[in-house]
């Protein structure tokens, strides 16, 4: 039977530069590979050695990018080794096969939230109305299923964030400060989700998974084994689960440190 390996990419595999965290002396740093461009600009990377990984992971194991990125966004990112047969995008909201998103299985993710949490009209409205200008960059929209705002994060107010989760809560909704970024993502709007879907079609009896944000814990928890960063929400919530191995590594390197994990056991085929 097939393993499955479902990975978050930002700030899991995949790194900007400000989240590198290369606090070696600088002859000592990882060669890079960058995997993604935007705007003529390279904007994500992994270490050489994580990009030969990925590779060998490929052909040994269902490697499925579990992300919370529109389908625009991740079609940006060029990752080393066989292009996955299968993609989660908008944590949950489309599954690609092939590239292309599965309608059947959005159809039945977008009936899911209209019947279980509040609109994303309301959320937007709230996000508008309570949000300040001063430390706000962007308002965004992701896929008509979540929203999500782009902040100077020296200048937010960390009550804000907190008031936000509770009135969010209260709706269905869950808020993840990831970076510059916060979210509102529905409660039913899931990568786990998605990532059972897939092992159905693949018949895959053992899931691997990683993550480093608070969007991250649902897919883990319902991985057979699964690793977090040293870095993130999770890892500054001091969050665990049986299954769940806290790495110490931070930053790419961390990257680096899962992509072996996934390695190793996906080869032995059981945990």
């Amino acid at each position: 039977m097939p393993v499955l390996v479902a990975s978050d990419l930002d700030r899991t595999l995949i790194y900007s530069a400000a989240a590198l965290a290369l606090t070696m002396p600088d002859a000592r740093a990882p060669r890079l590979l960058c995997v993604e461009v935007h705007e003529s600009r390279p904007l994500s990377y992994l270490t050489e050695t994580a990009a030969g990984l990925l590779s060998e992971l490929g052909d040994a194991a269902v490697f499925v990018p579990t992300t919370t990125r529109t389908r625009k966004q991740y079609q940006r990112i060029s990752l080393p080794g066989p292009p996955p047969t299968y993609a989660i995008c908008a944590n949950g909201g489309h599954l690609l096969v092939d590239g292309v998103s599965d309608p059947d299985w959005h159809a039945s993710v977008t009936a899911r939230l209209a019947e279980e949490c509040a609109s994303l009209d309301e959320v937007r409205e709230h996000l508008m109305v309570t949000a300040d200008p001063l430390w706000v960059r962007k308002h965004r929209i992701a896929e008509d299923l979540f929203a999500y705002l782009v902040v100077e994060r020296e200048l937010l107010p960390e009550d804000w964030v907190k008031e936000l989760a509770v009135w969010a809560e209260n709706r269905g909704w869950t808020v993840s400060l990831q970076g510059r970024k916060i979210y509102a993502v529905p409660k039913p709007l899931t990568k786990s989700a998605a990532v059972r879907e897939v092992a159905r079609r693949t018949g895959a009896t053992l899931t691997l998974a990683a993550g480093d944000s608070l969007l991250d814990a649902d897919l883990l928890l319902a991985a057979d084994q699964g690793w977090r960063p040293g870095h993130g929400e999770l890892a500054d919530a001091g969050w665990t689960a049986p299954a769940i191995s806290a790495l110490p590594e931070r930053g790419v390197l961390a990257g680096e440190r899962i992509l072996r994990e996934f390695l190793r056991v996906a080869r032995q085929g059981t945990v």
